[in-house]
């Protein structure tokens, strides 16, 4: 197959759980024949990565290429923008605002006017009423 003729696809990788292969999803819109209206559709490609540079949400330029396996007709020319990792660090935590935080005990008369008012809200099971 000529150079030049070779089809070129943008798309999303979808997978990389294969060695030296990447599952990229293209998204396309094609006019309803009948209403008009665009339709949204999504192909996916198998595609040749040598090097496993490819990672889950990378978006990936393809190339059609003579088959390689019985799936794999594309292969991944270059990576247009690499998936952007946010790095979320744990906050330190001020003990003595943690321990201020912390809800104190309720008295006893307390706990059981909140225990009544659970049980009244509560739904009657079919047993509570037998007996």
């Amino acid at each position: 197959m000529a150079k030049e003729r070779r089809k070129v696809r943008v798309g999303e990788v979808v997978s990389d759980k294969m060695d030296k292969t990447v599952v990229v999803a293209v998204r396309w819109r094609q006019r309803h024949p009948l209403y008009g209206k665009a339709v949204p559709r999504i192909s996916k490609f198998y595609a040749h990565d040598g090097e496993n540079q490819c990672t889950l949400g990378d978006l990936v330029r393809i190339e059609e290429t003579r088959p390689l396996s019985r799936l794999k007709h594309w292969r991944v020319i270059e990576v247009v923008r690499h998936r952007e990792i946010v790095e979320v660090k744990p906050v330190e935590l001020d003990r003595e605002l943690l321990a201020e935080t912390q809800a104190e005990p309720l008295p006893v008369d307390e706990e059981e006017t909140a225990a009544e008012e659970i049980a009244e809200t509560e739904p009657v099971t079919q047993e509570e009423k037998s007996e």
